[in-house]
Formats: structure tokens, C-alpha cells, sequence
């Protein structure tokens, strides 16, 4: 089980990398808007986007999925089918397509996870950095 506190909770749940509660992303992953992000964290306040074009290294990290996808569709056909290359060629395109949105959005919650990690005293440290009581959510 993934608990809350790992990176791998806040990269799979596509939470906010400080307080793993606020979402990353402000809609579904198959929808027109499946890219935008919030600028802030809706609850620790942290900055989603600390420079401008931050997200651009995530463009590394979505390469590596995909390679690892085409790597695992290309092992699980030839183990389980050895089709023709046309199967090869239909499959190498239209998942990666299918999935373009999911990977995507697991690209930057990655990313973000490289510079920012869980602070379970979130709310003690944003009440005393602003001198103001952080709203607690039940």
C-alpha cells in the first residue's frame, strides 16, 4: 500500500509534492483542459511553477515513459503473440496515443517531485513564516 509521506503517493495520486492533499492538476486526464495546473497549491501555498518554463525538463522525463511503454508493449507482443509487423506498428502508436494524456500528466508530477518533498509540519511552518492560522481541512 502507498502511504501518504513517499514521493510515490504524491507522483500516483497526483498531489501536491508538500502537503499531499491539493491537486496537481484542476481537471480529469480525458478532458480538453487535461494539462492545467493551479499556480499555487490550493492548501500549502506552494508555488507549482517556481520559474518560467520550469515544466520544460519534464519533456525528459515523458521521453523515459515512453520509451519504458514501448519497451513493455514490444516485449508483451513478442512473448504473447509474435504478430506481423503491422500489429507492431498499430499498437507502437495507438497506445502511446491513447495514454499521451496520462503519461503526460506523470511527467510533471515527477518532475515536481525532484525539487519538492513532503513536509508533514506544512501547517505549523505556513502559520509561522505569515504569522496567520492555516485553515485545517476535515
Amino acid at each position: 500500500m502507498i502511504v501518504r509521506g513517499s514521493r510515490l503517493y504524491s507522483i500516483l495520486y497526483l498531489k501536491c509534492p508538500r502537503c499531499h492533499e491539493g491537486n496537481l492538476f484542476t481537471s480529469k486526464a480525458y478532458s480538453k483542459k487535461f494539462m492545467k495546473m493551479p499556480d499555487r497549491c490550493p492548501l500549502c501555498n506552494l508555488n507549482y511553477e517556481p520559474e518560467p518554463a520550469f515544466f520544460t525538463g519534464a519533456m525528459y522525463v515523458s521521453y523515459a515513459l515512453q520509451v519504458a511503454l514501448f519497451a513493455i508493449i514490444y516485449v508483451a507482443l513478442r512473448i504473447l503473440f509474435n504478430p506481423a509487423m503491422e500489429v507492431y506498428l498499430i499498437f507502437m502508436i495507438g497506445i502511446p496515443l491513447l495514454l499521451a494524456p496520462v503519461t503526460l500528466r506523470l511527467s510533471r508530477a515527477i518532475y515536481i517531485n525532484f525539487f519538492n518533498h513532503y513536509q508533514p509540519d506544512w501547517k505549523q511552518r505556513a502559520s509561522s513564516e505569515h504569522g496567520t492560522v492555516v485553515a485545517q481541512k476535515n
